[in-house]
Order: structure tokens, then sequence, then C-alpha cells
């Protein structure tokens, strides 16, 4: 069931919900992807046809950012809980890791990705780590050939927002592979070059200030969310 958040439609799930769904498109036919908008991202579409595109032509939508849990539930359509990107792609490579499938991790800056899947092989025994590939490119063909010959079972694509939605919708058709996840700066955490906020602070659903505390630089994006909410305040108003 989707939810619409300002022209976005959120699939309504729970994360164990979104990890056995994601298992299921894996064992699918055929190439999917799925998109963790946050309220940057949506903000983003309202301005961006092609981002928007890109969001729309996911297999799955989930809602990462508790902002978007915030403008679901003032304009009456809540979502049943937030599901943040990283959190749930770990969850998937835990399972995929149980059953010795593959995964290719593809974006961040040289040898982040290669640390990124070290990491990962030593917290979850039996993950297969089908190859890596940094996200300073300037063309796609060596990428989706080299993504192509490793045939993983999941992909990885860490280019950030608004860059690795469209780079998924637009080489849908030329991938090989069965599933990929449009997931930001997640390898930077999965390599610990970058530190999580304290678990006090994302129960508190306050990881964004954490981040603007320790990237200040990160305070012009962070304003996207004040907008997005006065939009979402605006919808609500106007009854649209």
């Amino acid at each position: 069931m989707k939810t619409e958040v300002l022209h976005v439609d959120f699939d309504n799930v729970t994360m164990e919900e979104a990890v056995n769904m994601a298992k299921e498109l894996i064992n699918e036919d055929g190439f999917k992807y799925i998109v963790t908008p946050n309220p940057e991202i949506v903000w983003l579409c309202r301005k961006d046809e092609e981002l928007r595109e890109a969001v729309s032509g996911a297999a799955l939508v989930i809602p990462d950012g508790i902002g978007v849990i915030y403008g679901a539930k003032l304009l009456k359509r809540p979502l049943k809980e937030k599901v943040p990107g990283a959190d749930f792609a770990e969850r998937l490579i835990s399972a995929l890791a149980e059953e010795g499938k593959s995964v290719f991790l593809f974006g961040a800056k040289p040898g982040v990705a290669e640390l990124a899947a070290e990491k990962l092989c030593e917290k979850y025994p039996g993950l297969v780590i089908a190859g890596t590939n940094d996200g300073y490119f300037s063309d796609d063909e060596p990428i989706i050939e080299k993504i192509n010959a490793a045939k993983p079972d999941l992909l990885l694509v860490c280019l950030g927002a608004p860059k690795q939605e469209k780079w998924m919708k637009k080489n849908a058709d030329r991938l090989s592979c069965k599933l990929a996840i449009g997931l930001g700066g997640s390898l930077d955490v999965y390599a610990g070059v970058v530190e999580r906020a304290p678990e006090k602070w994302q129960k508190m659903n306050l990881e964004w200030l954490y981040r603007i505390v320790k990237q200040p630089k990160r305070i012009g994006r962070a304003m996207r969310l004040p907008a997005f909410m006065l939009a979402v305040l605006g919808e609500r108003i106007s009854g649209k």
C-alpha cells in the first residue's frame, strides 16, 4: 500500500516487511531498484522531474528520515515507521550472508568501498563480495561492464542523491543484477570512515542534528527539512 507525501509515494512498510520484500525482489526475474527518500530528496523531487520519475520507478520506496514520518502523520496518512536506509541494507546483507549470496559495493571515495567490504565480511561471515568500485567516474560503460561481469545478487549504489537515483533509473535496462539500492553515504558508515550518531541520539530521532554538529557544512542541506515541513503544513491547511 502506498502513502503519498508531497507527491512522493512511499511504501507503508516496517523494517521487517521492507527486508522481506527486498529478498523477494532478488529472487524474481529482471532488474529492480529501491530508493530511500528522506525529506531532502522529497523536497528535491518537487523541482526535479528526472529525480521524481526515478523515485516513482522504484520497486520499493522506503521512508528514510523522521521528517517523512512526521510529515505523513501531519497529513493524516501515517506511515508505520521510519526505515533508515543504512540499517535496512545491513539487515538485508545479513540475510544474504546466511544464504551465501553476493553484494557489489559502488560509490564513495577511492578505498572506502574496499574497506567497507572488509568490515562487512568480518561482521557477516558467509557474505560474498562480488566486487567494488569507487564513485569517481565519467563514463557509465566500464562500471556497468564490471558489475555485470561480477553478477552480484545485490548492488549498493552510494553516489548521493539525486545522482544515485537517476543512475539506477537510467541504467535499469543495462544492469543484469537482480536488485540495487540507492544508499547515499552508507559505505562511509560501513567502512567506519563516518561515525553514526550515538544510540541515544538515534532513539530521540536527532541523528540529523548530530550530523550537523559533526559536519557544520551540512547546514545548507539541513535547511531543506524546515522547508519540507512548511510545505507539508501548507498542504494540510489547503486540504489538497
